[in-house]
């Protein structure tokens, strides 16, 4: 679907997901009305599109790009924000956040307001500035990379019919209680460890989202990203230290080790499954990571 306000060079593009966050299908003609409505009210021409699977969303801010968008935002979870975003990097348009997902992780960190119209009334106001952006194996992230537990619940959830939060979180507790932990070699810096870890997290924000605080202190403009490896003492011992990603306490979690890279390699005896801002991707026995300091600009508040 595809909406506009006017037949003028399109100066704002919203890309909309229509299910994001366990939502209908038929929301999508609503959520666009009250976009264009907003970016109207600002003075500025704009275009709508709807997005009907993955990928699609790439293609769409490409496109947009091309017909000189001023600004492209990104009406989803962190899933469309990372194909918007993995279209504008290295560019000079900005990217504009209106969280609709099930943990809207980035959106959290940056402060974005939850309620679509003041979130786009934000974005147009705001003076786009500089944010980090992590690569692993490839592929771009702007929130979270990972390898483990969170990869695997990932797997899982894209294929999940129950989508949003409960969806999510009735995968992650049944991961948990079967989940086994894998063994990996991690290089970085001219140092190497062998761990048995069940989850290695690579975080360019602080959060997954709802709050899960897996990496405290990291900033998305720092230029560093935050390895974050929890090695697994004992299942009982992990579920006990749960409640530490909702206090900012996570590098208290037995096993869990923390520190800021530039790029890292990480091995392991079988192929990886990763996951980048929560979309699976199936990688090889080897992936390395690496951070582009400030290589999107982002509309926010």
């Amino acid at each position: 679907m595809r909406l506009q306000t006017s037949d003028f060079q399109v100066s704002i593009a919203i890309i909309i997901n229509p299910i994001s966050g366990g939502a209908r299908p038929d929301v999508a003609r609503a959520r666009a009305q009250v976009a264009l409505a907003v970016v109207h009210a600002h003075g500025d021409p704009a275009e709508v599109f709807v997005t009907e699977g993955v990928g699609h969303a790439r293609e769409l801010t490409k496109a947009a790009v091309r017909r000189g968008a001023r600004l492209v935002m990104a009406w989803g979870g962190d899933g469309t924000i990372n194909e918007v975003a993995s279209a504008l990097i290295f560019g000079e348009v900005p990217l504009g956040i209106i969280p609709a997902g099930s943990g809207n992780g980035l959106a959290r960190e940056l402060g974005v307001h939850s309620r679509p119209e003041r979130a786009i009334a934000d974005a147009l106001a705001a003076e786009p500035r500089p944010m980090d952006v992590g690569e692993i194996d490839g592929r771009f992230f702007v929130n979270v990379a990972g390898i483990g537990l969170d990869a695997h619940v990932a797997s899982r959830f894209s294929g999940a019919r129950r989508r949003g939060f409960v969806g999510y979180a009735g995968l992650t507790a049944r991961a948990l209680a079967t989940y086994v932990p894998s063994h990996y070699r991690i290089t970085s810096g001219g140092a190497q460890r062998e761990v048995r870890a069940v989850l290695i997290s690579i975080a360019n924000s602080a959060q997954f989202g709802n709050g899960a605080r897996i990496a405290p202190g990291a900033l998305v403009d720092d230029g560093v990203l935050d390895l974050v490896v929890i090695e697994e003492r004992s299942r009982i011992a992990t579920l006990c230290h749960l409640p530490r990603l909702f206090n900012g306490t996570v590098q208290r979690i037995p096993g869990c080790t923390l520190r800021r890279i530039r790029e890292a390699t990480i091995e392991a005896g079988q192929p990886m499954t990763f996951h980048v801002d929560g979309e699976p991707v199936q990688g090889g026995t080897r992936v390395h990571a690496r951070v582009h300091p400030g290589a999107l600009r982002v509309a926010v508040k």
